[in-house]
């Protein structure tokens, strides 16, 4: 896609805009080519116009929030790329009710829940997403997940009405909602109503602490995307990749974690070509010695948003 200057100066009309935006910029992987038009929405109503723009001029929209759990190709991505920092500053309680944007800090959000007594996102302590990527994903860790949570959502649909979804009408699986199932081209999670729980904060608040230290042993400091498997049923992908000697191999600058199997890391100037060896390297090596598929957790996206690699 080429950039019309129409629609470049309709989205400046609402926020900020960058042309050819390298996305390793905006990755935790520090991986992918440029963006055709790289949109930054700092509030929801600026998320929404920006989508309904693209849409009426017919260009593919990504949204993107913290970057991670994603690995963007060499090649960039065509179209419009929206990074969701909408409500970043603060969310609204009414009793054990949260109402969040959808662009804000999932991790944040856990913390200053748990220091204020309200208990049930816990275990999302060092999650680095945003509460609109941990929707789409159906997150969760340590027993707990979104599904637990969310009461409702406020969509923007792909025919750009704004509605609400109950929980029920999500789709919540194993890291699986309708909205993945949507992909690109489906709603925008624009806000989420969370139903929490009383709780002590001194004991909420030593929780935190304590799964925060087990994340930071357990898992890499270099940059990832986060687990790159879905774990099959009864098995732990990391362990079967351990299993299969792939622990540590390396190809370019991206590695087969040292310290968990089921994290690729970057070292420095790892391509997206090099992490998908590895990725094919690994289901190929699991399914030959286990007889098991391994289905991918991260989000790959190439040059055209609609289309994963």
């Amino acid at each position: 896609m080429i950039a019309t200057e129409t629609l470049v100066m309709s989205l400046e009309a609402v926020a900020a805009v960058r042309l050819n935006e390298s996305m390793r910029l905006h990755t935790s992987f520090r991986i992918g080519g440029p963006a055709d038009i790289y949109v930054v929405a700092e509030s929801v109503r600026q998320l929404r116009e920006a989508v309904q723009i693209a849409r009426r001029h017919e260009a593919p929209v990504f949204i993107l929030g913290k970057g991670s759990n994603l690995l963007v190709d060499d090649a960039g991505i065509r179209g419009v790329v929206i990074e969701n920092r909408s409500g970043r500053r603060g969310y609204a309680v009414q009793g054990t009710e949260v109402r969040v944007s959808s662009g804000v800090s999932l991790s944040s959000l856990a913390r200053r829940t748990a220091l204020a007594g309200l208990e049930g996102l816990e275990w999302a302590i060092g999650v680095p997403g945003t509460v609109g990527g941990a929707v789409v994903c159906s997150a969760g860790a340590y027993g707990g997940s979104m599904a637990d949570v969310v009461r409702q959502v406020e969509v923007l649909s792909d025919a750009s009405a704004v509605r609400s979804l109950e929980a029920a009408s999500v789709g919540f699986g194993y890291r699986q909602s309708v909205f993945k199932k949507e992909g690109p081209t489906g709603s925008v999670i624009l806000t989420a109503d969370l139903a929490l729980r009383r709780g002590k904060a001194e004991v909420l608040k030593a929780r935190l602490a304590r799964y925060a230290s087990h994340r930071r042993s357990h898992q890499p400091k270099e940059p990832s995307a986060g687990s790159i498997f879905k774990n099959p049923q009864g098995y732990a992908a990391g362990w079967l990749i351990e299993q299969v000697g792939l622990k540590g191999r390396r190809i370019g600058d991206a590695q087969i974690s040292p310290v968990h199997a089921n994290f690729i890391v970057n070292l420095g100037h790892a391509t997206a070509a090099d992490v998908m060896s590895l990725i094919v390297m690994a289901r190929d090596k699991v399914r030959e010695q286990f007889s098991i598929g391994l289905e991918r957790e991260i989000e790959i996206v190439g040059p055209d948003t609609g289309s994963k690699v």
